[in-house]
């Protein structure tokens, strides 16, 4: 299953005993990557803002997945006091095999906007956020043999690059911009994250397969309207449906677009470090693929991860 070209995103590895914790699980790509985990057998935590929402995502995964087992955590990640919150209740968790950083602002604000402490809102939403909560779980992840974090990046790190030497636009805003830095950081977060967890490991003798790592995934280009109904978490309407479609040659839908996200956490097989997209860039089956010479720029890395633990104040225990 795990061979190259062999991977069958409808018949994933047993889950059965794992514990996976995906941020923005309400809807979207965060939705669909619980409902695939939840019927492979994980436990799956939706770590979302609005809770109203989170309990409709799990009703329609318990509807889609008779007995998936589900648990909600209120999680705001553009805001530092709900991200310790947050972890505050994850880390009470026995264990977490996967810590999934999929939470974002995909449109963003015409006009340069601050999160509740200040900082960059599309950043802090995007970024910020998941580098506090994944130093605060730090702990429990690494008392888990063989955890995973899966960071999300995004194509356009192809397209906008950065050296992401303005992480709070202080010299301009652009939306694009803003989204696009804040997931070229993202993948420069998980690059570095491993290389930092593999080093830890290293020195503490732990064995390459038993050590926390951290691989990034990005779903290409999917869409709402090329995504399959669920009531009450997907429901785009006939004209949506209409337009999305019409770019099918180049899009999917985000069932497929957290296949990628899926196999990074589920794959046996996937290793620390690892990149992980659709085979033909904006689609198809999740396949590795190479990042970015900007996201694996390991002065870039040094410099980002200091910058951010001053934003966030966040320090990485490892």
């Amino acid at each position: 299953m795990t061979a190259a070209g062999s991977w069958n995103p409808s018949e994933l590895p047993s889950q059965r005993g794992k514990t996976v914790v995906v941020t923005g699980a309400n809807a979207g790509l965060g939705y669909f990557a619980s409902e695939q985990l939840a019927r492979a057998g994980a436990h799956v935590v939706l770590a979302c803002r609005n809770a109203e929402r989170a309990d409709a995502a799990a009703r329609a995964i318990r509807v889609r997945v008779p007995g998936a087992t589900l648990s909600t955590v209120p999680l705001d990640v553009s805001s530092l006091d709900s991200v310790a919150a947050a972890s505050a209740r994850l880390a009470e968790l026995d264990r977490i095999d996967a810590l999934v950083l999929n939470a974002g602002i995909v449109h963003p604000p015409r006009t340069a906007q601050l999160s509740i402490d200040g900082h960059e809102l599309v950043l802090a939403t995007n970024y910020l956020g998941h580098f506090a909560l994944t130093a605060q779980l730090m702990p429990v992840l690494q008392q888990t043999p063989g955890s995973r974090v899966v960071a999300l990046g995004s194509m356009i790190s192809r397209l906008m690059d950065s050296p992401l030497t303005d992480l709070q636009l202080a010299g301009g805003y652009n939306p694009w911009r803003a989204y696009a830095q804040s997931k070229i950081a993202m993948q420069v977060f998980g690059f570095e994250l491993d290389r930092r967890l593999a080093a830890a490991a290293g020195a503490s003798g732990i064995g390459e397969d038993a050590r926390a790592s951290a691989l990034v995934a990005h779903p290409g280009y999917s869409i709402g309207g090329r995504s399959p109904r669920v009531p009450g978490v997907n429901e785009p309407r006939a004209l949506k449906r209409f337009v999305d479609n019409l770019q099918a040659p180049m899009a999917q839908g985000k069932d497929r677009g957290a296949w990628p996200i899926v196999r990074a956490v589920a794959d046996p097989q996937a290793h620390g470090g690892q990149y992980w997209g659709p085979r033909f860039l904006t689609k198809g089956e999740p396949a590795l693929q190479h990042p970015t010479a900007t996201s694996t720029d390991r002065a870039i890395a040094a410099r980002v991860w200091a910058e951010s633990e001053h934003l966030s104040g966040a320090r990485f225990t490892l």
